[in-house]
């Protein structure tokens, strides 16, 4: 019976031993991955040894913060692929990732018809549009949708900081700090992206440009109404003086009850923005998955006359749908 009771205790001893001190180690990971999270990408990338213009021409990745004057309209398209990439944050420049998109596109039809052709297949219109499309949505419509998602997310992350930004910077007028002082504070305390986001703003006043110059020119970059309200309000109390501080505490009241608007417009109408998305994205998905797996289901039907017709209309419908989709789930606060 002695046997028994001490081999418990040594059991007991030797699970709890290994509990504490897995517990011990987890503790550990989550406080160094929350540290790691607290500090912007800015500070992380001067941290490693860049100047703050190296930090500044990787966080900007080369897109200009306006349009010139009198942009055709492949400049007003590239522009906003450039914005988006930006606000996405993809590790990668605009033009690199243009150009391993065409790069994938060519290499994927080619693959398309050269399988084709290798199981006797006769490549007719059908099958050259046919691998086009396919194509397209692998190599250009699902990494497009990828990175769309991405900048959305972090724009709401944005949206969602800023009254905080707003509220830091506002104590720190209020104890004393003067404008540059607090707007240095929100680079150092905030996290990313409006943390990189003021760190920019505030190199640029380091480097000689005026701060409100460098405000709206990171209101442009990201392309909203709040910031450019901040903005405004720091102008104006430069030019006519005032209570900045009772300003922007009123300006982030604003901003709250305006987002609390939205996130009951957002509530309100999930159930038909999740179902245009999915008849957005569902057959796009569809589509390249049943060809990746079965591609004879196509290939037996492209050598049709008919399918070169059809498909095409098929795809002019899609459009139309998708085109409308997003006209009724634009809701506007």
């Amino acid at each position: 019976m002695t046997a028994i009771i001490t081999r418990l205790l040594v059991l007991l001893v030797v699970f709890a031993s290994v509990f504490l001190a897995s517990q011990a180690l987890l503790r550990s990971q989550l406080n160094r991955r929350a540290q790691t999270k607290a500090v912007n990408h800015r500070l992380t990338l001067l941290k490693s040894g860049l100047t703050t213009e190296g930090a500044g021409e990787i966080l900007r990745k080369g897109v200009p913060n306006r349009l010139g004057a009198n942009p055709g309209l492949s400049q007003r398209l590239y522009f906003r692929f450039q914005r988006m990439v930006r606000i996405a944050d993809i590790p990668f420049a605009p033009r690199t990732l243009l150009t391993a998109s065409a790069l994938s596109f060519l290499g994927l039809v080619s693959a398309i018809l050269l399988f084709a052709w290798s199981i006797d297949q006769r490549l007719n219109a059908g099958m050259i549009e046919l691998a086009t499309i396919v194509s397209l949505a692998v190599t250009v419509a699902l990494p497009f949708m990828f990175v769309y998602r991405r900048k959305e997310k972090r724009r709401r992350r944005m949206e969602e900081q800023f009254p905080i930004a707003l509220d830091v910077f506002t104590r720190a007028l209020r104890a004393g700090h003067p404008v540059a002082s607090a707007i240095d504070l929100l680079t150092t305390e905030m996290e990313d992206p409006i943390g990189s986001e003021f760190g920019m703003v505030a190199d640029e006043v380091t480097y000689g440009a005026t701060l409100t110059d460098s405000l709206m020119d990171m209101a442009d970059r990201w392309d909203l109404q709040d910031m450019r309200m901040f903005v405004v309000s720091i102008s104006l109390q430069s030019e006519t003086g005032g209570n900045l501080a009772e300003v922007l505490a009123n300006l982030s009241t604003v901003i709250r009850d305006r987002m609390s608007m939205f996130m009951k417009v957002r509530a309100l109408s999930s159930e038909g923005r999740m179902s245009g998305w999915m008849l957005t994205v569902l057959p796009v998905f569809t589509v390249s998955l049943l060809f990746l797996i079965n591609p004879g289901f196509y290939l037996a039907v492209a050598a049709d006359p008919i399918f070169v017709y059809g498909f095409t209309g098929l795809l002019i419908l899609y459009a139309i749908g998708v085109l409308t989709i997003r006209r009724m789930i634009d809701l506007k606060v």
